[in-house]
């Protein structure tokens, strides 16, 4: 099965109320009466894509409706175009540093999927070519540390990691040293999971980032922070905090199978304007892939036959 395939059919609990309920709506009317625009907007914001995407689209579709009347109305077509305006308007691949080591921030709170996603990007950096090193600075789980070095002997990347309960900002200094020695172009850093609420924790990956940026200038290049996908809106007051913290420069949206809250995806790169950079539909490593604002779009929107 081919990753389109395999978003359609994760993301497919969100297209098959979202599809249906805007087929029933706009079917039954002739016109788009103020009472069949509430019961879309309704709709579109159960998806969780929340207001400002809801209220393009449902405006997109009122100038269509004035230009061209009922029949020449796609409402559908409509949607999908514009998730995936909104969509492209940030799209923006991992940016590599043109010399030495591009790193990687990799944050979120708890179980998120940080560590795996951090395993992921290594695996795709490798295999194109790039060579990876894995810091293991979420010194707060033993747990963590271990599985990261189990990821790191199964892709054949060097896994850098300290004592239980170590300074993960000493942990993040010496694997920018590991990576500049071993020549590697990228350095992906797991940090500690921790919840946008809490002061100290948040203070501590300010210290991480402020430690990296002294060993390399600029450092971290990139900071992603990890989002559960089947969370929904509740995901947006994480990126918000996270972005006021530590300055965001992408998303990765884990655990997209099997969620009815995919429309959220949208919300929040609409909201905060930052791109999606990776999508994670399952386990398996190949199931972290570059994100695809086109088929992300047609995949939520997706008509199911009869």
């Amino acid at each position: 099965m081919g990753f389109i395939d395999k978003l359609k059919k994760a993301i497919q609990r969100t297209t098959q109320s979202l599809t249906h309920e805007i087929q029933r709506i706009v079917s039954r009317s002739p016109k788009l009466s103020a009472e069949s625009m509430e019961e879309l907007e309704a709709v579109l914001l159960g998806a969780d894509l929340g207001m400002p995407m809801t209220q393009q689209i449902l405006a997109a579709a009122r100038l269509a409706f004035e230009k061209q009347g009922r029949s020449g109305l796609d409402f559908i077509e409509i949607a999908t175009r514009e998730v995936e305006a909104s969509l492209s308007s940030a799209a923006a691949p991992l940016r590599r540093q043109p010399v030495g080591v591009t790193v990687v921030s990799v944050v979120g709170v708890n179980g998120t999927g940080k560590t795996t996603t951090c395993a992921k990007l290594a695996r795709r950096a490798t295999e194109q070519g790039e060579p990876a090193v894995l810091a293991a600075c979420d010194t707060f789980r033993a747990a963590a540390i271990e599985q990261l070095k189990l990821w790191g002997t199964r892709l054949e990347v060097p896994v850098i990691s300290g004592a239980y309960q170590a300074d993960p900002a000493a942990v993040a200094h010496d694997a920018i040293t590991a990576a500049q020695s071993r020549g590697a172009a990228w350095l992906f850093v797991d940090t500690a999971g921790r919840l946008h609420t809490k002061n100290n924790l948040m203070a501590e990956l300010k210290k991480v980032h402020r430690v990296m940026d002294k060993k390399l200038p600029g450092a971290p290049h990139e900071v992603l922070l990890v989002l559960d996908g089947s969370t929904g809106m509740n995901s947006l007051n994480q990126a918000r905090e996270f972005h006021k913290a530590v300055t965001l420069t992408g998303l990765v949206i884990t655990k997209l199978d099997g969620t009815s809250k995919g429309g959220a995806v949208v919300a929040i790169q609409r909201e905060l304007g930052l791109p999606v950079k990776f999508i994670g539909i399952g386990e398996q490593p190949d199931d972290l892939q570059p994100f695809n604002a086109k088929e992300f779009a047609e995949a939520l929107f997706e008509m199911k036959s009869a």
